[in-house]
């Protein structure tokens, strides 16, 4: 077999014909920019994740800097103030807070979630904390209530980073400052192209946001802010609200596919994920990966690397590189993603099975 990890065009074929009534619908309407679509998939997305309002963006990591400068507008941060943050994310994350002027503090995960380590955070909080951003990695839920205790103990606010989340991430309004979405064509939910948003229950936030998104303009050609262009084009909304109202059920056959990998595969050499999720990304962790990853690719299943280095040990951060971060660097030296899509057959999801049992470490 010739397993793809990902087949994006076969992936937007399962929904081709609405997708390109769609379309043809904006191409039609002359309203490219701001219009009915972009109105249309902010009210059903919102209403989709629980939320009071929705505003569209360009892309993921525009969606966290907004949110964070439309924070600081308002008063509640400021230059230098620190941002408590998972060390295993992808570098996005941290990007959107150093783009702020503001200070990312990476904090270990746990390796059997993958998620930041609720027990760690505290002793990383210092008079200039304001924020814990958590990060829902691979599809999981890193909220705990622990995370929500301290944000209510020390007066944080909480930031998530849905990017992996969709539809995983419903619960806990009441502590939520705002959810940050990509909408990159590999998400569960994937557009043509990119795009993002933010999700949040306060209207000032939503304001704020939309009006830095759009040039700093809360009012045609009156400038509060000084803003920038994040905007969600009328093609990608449409296509959105067509693949939005198939997220549910993609996202069922990604479960289906995990928990048959869960519960299948036995293999010493591999360690296995949390049971639940929406599998985003299947990640299993194994000492012989560079190994593993060759055999795979040898019986024709290709697999991703989520991520092969870590932030503190990139150029980008490099006033990090002292730092020891032995459960992330683990997670980095092991991690290997298994194909787990909605257009995967059972066929393909028992070869997958099989091949990985039969890998031997040498």
């Amino acid at each position: 077999m010739n397993i793809p990890y990902l087949p994006l065009q076969q992936v937007t074929d399962s929904h081709a014909e609405e997708i390109q009534r769609a379309v043809a619908r904006v191409v039609a309407s002359g309203w490219y920019l701001k219009g009915e679509e972009t109105r249309s998939f902010e009210q059903e997305f919102a209403a989709y994740t629980g939320m009071n309002r929705c505003v569209a963006c360009a892309n993921g990591l525009d969606a966290l800097s907004l949110i964070l400068r439309s924070y600081m507008e308002m008063g509640m941060l400021s230059c230098g103030d620190e941002v408590i943050v998972p060390a295993n994310t992808y570098i996005a994350s941290m990007l959107a807070i150093s783009e702020c002027g503001l200070r990312p503090v990476p904090v270990e995960p746990r390796l059997d979630t993958f998620q930041i380590d609720d027990e760690l955070i505290e002793s990383a909080i210092t008079p200039n904390t304001k924020v814990i951003m958590i990060v829902h990695l691979y599809g999981y839920n890193a909220y705990t209530e622990r995370i929500g205790q301290i944000c209510q103990q020390y007066n944080l606010l909480l930031i998530e980073d849905c990017a992996q989340a969709h539809g995983n991430v419903k619960l806990h309004k009441e502590l939520r400052g705002a959810c940050a979405y990509s909408f990159y064509p590999g998400k569960n939910l994937g557009a043509l192209g990119d795009a993002g948003c933010v999700v949040t229950d306060d209207i000032v936030l939503a304001e704020t946001v939309e009006a830095l998104g759009n040039y700093g303009s809360d009012k045609k050609y009156v400038f509060k802010y000084k803003g920038v262009n994040s905007r969600m084009d009328e093609i990608q909304a449409a296509v959105l609200r067509v693949k939005l109202r198939y997220l549910d059920s993609d996202n069922a056959r990604r479960r289906a596919i995990a928990q048959r990998y869960i519960k299948e595969i036995h293999n010493q050499n591999v360690v296995l994920p949390p049971q639940d999720g929406v599998f985003h990304i299947f990640a299993v962790l194994s000492a012989n990966r560079e190994q593993l990853r060759s055999y795979l690719e040898k019986y024709g299943i290709h697999t991703m690397i989520h991520y092969p280095i870590p932030p503190h040990k990139q150029q980008a951060y490099s006033e990090w590189a002292s730092m020891s971060m032995p459960v992330t660097e683990q997670i980095h030296r092991e991690e290997l993603s298994l194909p787990c899509n909605p257009v995967m057959t059972d066929d393909e999801v028992t070869y997958v099975i099989n091949v990985m049992n039969s890998f031997q470490a040498e």
